[in-house]
């Protein structure tokens, strides 16, 4: 089996930021040709080899058998100032096929598309279940699924990606980057991650699902120095990644959302990279000549962009129920929201106000798609209601545990040899239903502080203990932003914030935030996702200076 990516190598170049994305590296794959990426692979040829893994699955023993044919299609483009330091195609292709027998899941992927290769591969996967079925204490109960036949879907996009001219991506990224140095920047680097997913599902219950998933990601980090100190910041982008083509760097007039304070700008429906970079410049200076935040009991208010990893960490990993149960213990630790807690339909996750849901079905987020990695049928579910917890994120050998009989339908895997297992989908925060801006939010917040953007945190094992930061950072006093200030990071846990949570903003306001790089597993897996909220306000919360005392 020829592996796409080695995942720690992966992991380590995700976790350095942009920073150090123009490393000269193999990213996600093997190098391929534009050319060779808009190939594509019958559908017909896809059924046919899923035929033959299912087929032989069953006649050595499988009582139930799915393949995953899938190909991993990446571009990246990564820059510094006026040079290009790197521009990545690659390309990852095979085959997975899972299968219970004798109660027993198996695995066994390859890259060997021929009919035999597939043979060998189904034949590996059934030896392998029927090898692990000796220490099977239970057989694996999977939720029913009716079989949906022969189907497609696709992202929906105006323009694909990876057919548009590199040299027009190339020169977008650049006029960015001279803005920001035009602006007063001293350095910045700039990206474009563009990843198309064809992926082709069939099981021995009747499902052949087509599925061409399409995601970006523009970004950037701006720095400014002050050579008479030494001292520096880096403003990273305020851009989303999103289930979009290259539509969402068409950077609209309509799709600009100003924020509270002039030359603060949010953006919605598409990204303008260059209007960013030029801001992000002059704030990273702004930041510089900033007072220091004094430490103390706050009201804040937060934007969209800073939330969703707040939603992502407090809420979205705590409710995995395979973290509930103990399955992460070793890994990423557990979750405080027990089984009991659930089971008691009164636990207080939040305030009355606070409604999370799971959505796998968002349209234009990350983790938008029409059927998960088993087939299922993706679909909305609450997790948290008028602040009470009622239900976690399980796929098809969990909801038996919590009494259910459907999916939940959030499996996914990173990759054509990864298992599928449970990963985060979409989980947001309902906004308001009644008309509430963030000037209206603002005016009604005595001493506050206004948070912008994500920036460095720490979460426990448990997922309840918390610090975050963010990029932005301004002083709310008696109804009015009054200036910039920056060394701000805030703490608390997770019950005690999401109960703090007094004013959210309507629908006007809501925005997705997302993760191109959500980590789980062993051996690790990555995985794409967005969460979807309004600035929100929260009373009385820890707030820490964290400059450095030399």
């Amino acid at each position: 089996m020829q592996n796409s990516l080695d995942r720690r190598r992966f992991l380590q170049i995700g976790g350095l930021g942009i920073g150090g994305m123009a490393l000269n590296v193999p990213l996600w794959g093997n190098a391929v040709s534009v050319e060779k990426m808009l190939e594509p692979m019958l559908i017909k040829a896809k059924k046919e080899l899923a035929d033959v893994a299912l087929n032989t699955a069953t006649s050595k023993g499988a009582s139930y058998a799915d393949i995953r044919i899938g190909r991993y299609l990446n571009q990246y483009i990564f820059t510094r100032e006026q040079k290009v330091r790197n521009i990545r195609n690659t390309e990852s292709f095979g085959a997975g096929i899972r299968v219970i027998a004798n109660g027993t899941w198996g695995f066994a992927a390859t890259n060997d598309l021929s009919e035999d290769g597939i043979k060998k591969a189904a034949e590996q996967a059934v030896a392998i279940a029927k090898a692990n079925s000796v220490l099977q204490e239970e057989p694996v109960k999977l939720a029913p699924v009716k079989g949906h036949g022969e189907i497609s879907w696709q992202t929906p996009i105006k323009k694909k990606a990876i057919e548009v001219p590199i040299s027009e991506k190339v020169e977008l990224l650049l006029a960015a980057n001279a803005a920001a140095t035009d602006a007063g920047a001293s350095f910045i680097n700039s990206s474009l991650f563009q990843v198309n997913e064809q992926k082709y599902f069939a099981s021995t219950e009747g499902s052949y699902i087509d599925q061409d998933v399409h995601r970006i990601w523009p970004t950037f980090s701006v720095t400014a120095t002050d050579k008479e100190s030494g001292k520096f910041y880096a403003r990273s982008a305020l851009s989303a990644p999103m289930g979009m083509g290259y539509e969402y760097l068409d950077g609209k007039k309509e799709d600009k959302i100003e924020g509270p304070i002039e030359g603060l700008t949010f953006y919605n429906g598409s990204y303008d990279i260059v209007e960013d970079a030029r801001n992000g410049a002059l704030q990273a200076q702004e930041v510089l000549k900033a007072d220091s935040v004094k430490a103390g009991k706050y009201s804040l208010v937060l934007e969209p962009n800073h939330l969703g990893l707040t939603i992502h960490e407090s809420v979205g990993h705590p409710l995995e129920l395979d973290r509930v149960l103990g399955y992460e213990a070793n890994y990423a630790g557990t979750s405080f929201a027990t089984l009991d807690k659930w089971e008691t339909k009164k636990f207080q996750y939040g305030s009355e106000i606070v409604n999370l849901y799971a959505d796998k079905t968002q349209p234009t987020s990350l983790g938008a798609v029409a059927y998960d990695d088993e087939g299922v049928k993706c679909k909305k579910w609450d997790l948290v209601r008028d602040g009470i917890l009622v239900n976690y994120q399980a796929i098809r050998d969990q909801v038996n545990i919590i009494d259910q009989n459907e999916s939940h339908g959030c499996c996914y895997a990173d990759s054509w040899n990864s298992i599928q297992f449970q990963r985060m989908p979409n989980v947001s925060l309902e906004p308001n239903k009644e008309k509430y801006s963030v000037n209206d939010m603002i005016s009604d917040v005595e001493d506050g502080v206004y948070i912008v953007g994500r920036g460095s945190y720490s979460i426990d094992q448990q997922r309840y203990n918390f610090q975050f930061g963010g990029i932005l950072f301004y002083e709310i006093k008696a109804g009015k932003i009054t200036k910039m200030i920056k060394d701000v990071s805030y703490q608390s846990n997770t019950q005690e914030f999401w109960n703090s949570c007094s004013k959210i903003c309507d629908e006007g306001d809501y925005r997705l935030f997302g993760s191109f790089f959500d980590g789980k597993g062993q051996p690790g897996q990555i995985s794409a996702v967005s969460h979807g909220s309004a600035t929100t306000r929260f009373d009385n919360i820890n707030v820490i200076n964290t400059a450095r005392k030399i």
